[in-house]
């Protein structure tokens, strides 16, 4: 086989119609073998070329001939010193970290270390391992990138006017009884006709999808029985996983996904990926060696600073990607590049985002990474939303993340479960989560949609779960019920497990009403958990990572409960959309109409009137008022125009009995019509202003009053 010089750019397999260039970085390494493996049956390579050619530490060759579908891996020669974090082992095959796809997944044996595993001695890590891992290893692919992107246009709807859907893409179809069983659990099943119908129908604007880059599956959880559902465990940050393909696994599966981008493009749906850069699947010092560790540990990863053979760990995984080393950086940023132009998705949650933006030794505003975010000009222009932490010292950055960010707004879920549950002195935070947490964003210039609202994530209780259980329900996950998050707080209301007793159920369904209607009617872009529109339950598990069964598939066969929240949501989300004043682009500044009382809003207590600052620190308040002035937006349309809206009105009692509430507005204005009611949701009526409102029991309820003519 003829093999030429090649060229160090760009990085990966690159098939230029004739042949493809392949290109490695390897800083320390000394030698570089490419394996090439003839179908993915293949216990070991069928040819193994060395690379002599090396250009800016980038290990480089050409071969003409090899066509897309060709399977590969590298073998790196170097030294084993891990007292020096060099962990070299040219027994073990690697996976190309700019491989663009993957296929098979890793069977897993003792093979996959790079070390004894079975050796008593503690030190083990330190021992060499000379077996081969390549029967066992599963294969970089090279593809053929050309794809029929037609007419498709990038939605680019505005981050303020956005609701976000998170789901994970094969438990959001896999029971789906609408769409052919070979596309359920798939990319080909998301994008079906039946999938993305579903979600217009809904009215979201983005679907957020759980980690699809290649990811490893635990030997901890495959010894068990059990999967990485969440997939947060990644190993190829260019590669789409190939489990979630019904096309194929050599490269069917990128053209998979790009026609699922653009079915949901033609429906005006956005896609943002869940990406998990903090961190690869390799683990600590015992963990596997599939790629990084093995092509060049000291780049790749944070080490211990005078003790290189341990990693520094702001991710509780074990590891910690080294944002600090250019081309790490660099592989980061490629990726990005990546997935916006050649996947032509719409934006990117970084999953524990604040290890990604530290600097030496803490967070830091002023890292490389944010710094090249923000100069890049594509990166720059997609929507980019952070989890504000990790789990190192000073890892909670909500509220600090720069301009062109939006954040998970942790401490909004925190205070609207509280609230719901009736604790006391909630209301003055409150105010702030629904009116777009200014306290948190206005300070550096950003606006209520650095706010990501959401009361349920993925990681968490679902919904109807959040109100149906005291106590986790984890035993399925094989650790003794002693995963995933303990204090839960009680939010539900005060009854574990499945009841008959319909006054209980009736509270359970007002519950979740309540808080789906406080999402999305709160200032910042709502998420919604997927399957919480309808009230999807995982049986009280609440960290379900490696439930790849019907604890986490979504249920779709309804009941009558199930029908009606979703109903109820539909109309949550239309109303949202149809009222800017709900959505609006900057923060309220309680502005007045020139000569007027007439404020952009105001804070209302039950008797009309104006919460006085006394009452804002009074403990036991837990009913308010919230309205919105629609006549003093002091907003623009696209075209210019200003924005003018109607007066809205929330009305949120989270005490445990009635309350009357007189509406504000004078004798002679226009009547207050009622657009929802928690604790009634077919209701439908008129009020007039002064007008005394029966607000029941652990109710909201939002009203309407129309724009005058003469304003």
């Amino acid at each position: 086989m003829n093999v030429w010089p090649g060229k160090p750019y760009p990085l990966g397999a690159t098939w230029d119609g004739q042949g493809v260039n392949f290109a490695l970085f390897s800083e320390n390494a000394t030698g570089v073998d490419l394996c090439l493996f003839e179908s993915p049956q293949d216990e070991n390579e069928r040819m193994r070329i060395r690379m002599t050619e090396q250009t800016d530490y980038v290990w480089h060759c050409y071969i003409p001939g090899i066509a897309p579908g060709q399977l590969y891996g590298y073998r790196v020669y170097g030294a084993f010193e891990p007292e020096l974090g060099h962990r070299f082992n040219p027994n073990k095959l690697l996976l190309d970290p700019y491989a663009k796809a993957i296929s098979g997944r890793v069977e897993w044996s003792n093979a996959m270390f790079g070390y004894p595993v079975n050796d008593p001695d503690p030190d083990r890590d330190l021992l060499l391992d000379g077996e081969d891992s390549a029967p066992g290893m599963n294969k970089s692919v090279v593809v053929d990138p050309a794809f029929d992107w037609g007419d498709d246009k990038k939605p680019n709807t505005p981050l303020h006017d956005s609701i976000i859907y998170e789901l994970h893409v094969k438990g959001y179809t896999k029971q789906n009884p609408h769409i052919d069983p070979k596309m359920r659990g798939t990319y080909a099943g998301l994008g079906s006709p039946q999938a993305v119908d579903y979600l217009k129908s809904l009215g979201v604007t983005a679907v957020e999808l759980l980690p699809v880059h290649h990811f490893i599956n635990d030997k901890t959880l495959v010894d068990k029985g059990l999967n990485n559902y969440w997939g947060y465990n990644s190993i190829g940050y260019f590669a789409p996983y190939s489990e979630y393909s019904c096309a194929g696994g050599l490269g069917e599966q990128v053209r998979e996904f790009k026609a699922m981008v653009k079915a949901m493009h033609a429906a005006g749906i956005e896609v943002i990926l869940d990406v998990v850069y903090n961190h690869t699947a390799e683990g600590n010092h015992f963990g596997p060696t599939l790629s990084f560790k093995g092509i060049d540990n000291v780049s790749y990863y944070r080490l211990v600073n005078n003790d290189p053979r341990y990693y520094m760990d702001y991710t509780g995984t074990g590891n910690t990607l080294n944002m600090l080393h250019p081309r790490s950086l660099q592989l980061v940023m490629d990726s990005l590049r990546y997935w916006i132009t050649e996947m032509r998705v719409d934006g990117f949650r970084f999953d524990l985002a604040a290890t990604l933006a530290r600097g030496l030794h803490e967070v830091g505003k002023l890292s490389s990474f944010l710094d090249i975010i923000h100069q890049d000009p594509l990166i720059s222009q997609v929507k980019l939303i952070a989890e504000p932490w990790d789990i190192g010292e000073g890892g909670y950055q909500v509220g600090n993340f720069p301009v062109l960010w939006a954040e998970w707004n942790g401490k909004y879920r925190d205070t609207v479960r509280r609230f719901w549950k009736g604790d006391e002195s909630q209301v003055a935070e409150l105010a702030y989560r629904l009116s777009g947490s200014s306290d948190l964003y206005q300070h550096n210039g950003r606006r209520p949609s650095a706010s990501i609202n959401f009361i349920i994530a993925h990681d968490g209780f679902t919904l109807n779960d959040l109100v149906s259980y005291n106590q986790k329900h984890n035993v399925a996950n094989g650790e003794n019920n002693m995963d995933g998050e303990s204090n839960n707080h009680s939010w539900n209301c005060g009854v574990e497990g499945s009841t008959d007793d319909p006054a209980i159920i009736k509270l359970r369904e007002r519950q979740k009403r309540n808080f789906l209607a406080t999402l999305l009617f709160s200032q910042g872009v709502p998420m919604i958990c997927g399957g919480d529109e309808y009230g999807r339950t995982q049986q009280g598990n609440n960290n379900a990572y490696c439930q790849d069964n019907e604890i986490s598939w979504y249920n779709w066969n309804w009941s009558e409960c199930e029908q009606e929240l979703f109903k109820f949501t539909k109309k949550l989300i239309k109303i949202r959309r149809e009222f800017p004043v709900l959505h609006r682009r900057k923060f309220f500044q309680g502005r007045r109409i020139r000569g007027t009382d007439i404020q952009d809003i105001r804070w209302v207590r039950p008797d009309g009137e104006d919460m006085t600052e006394e009452e804002w620190n009074t403990s036991f308040v837990r009913v308010l008022g919230m309205l919105l002035n629609g006549q003093v937006m002091d907003e623009y349309n696209e075209k210019g125009e200003r924005l003018k809206d109607d007066v809205m009105l929330l009305l949120f009692n989270g005490y445990w009995d009635r309350q009357p509430f007189k509406l504000p507005g004078k004798v002679g204005e226009p009547e207050w019509e009622v657009l929802v009611d928690t604790f009634d949701q077919d209701a439908s009526r008129f009020a007039a202003c002064g007008e005394i409102l029966d607000l029941k029991p652990r109710s909201l309820v939002l009203l309407r009053q129309p724009l005058r003519n003469d304003e």
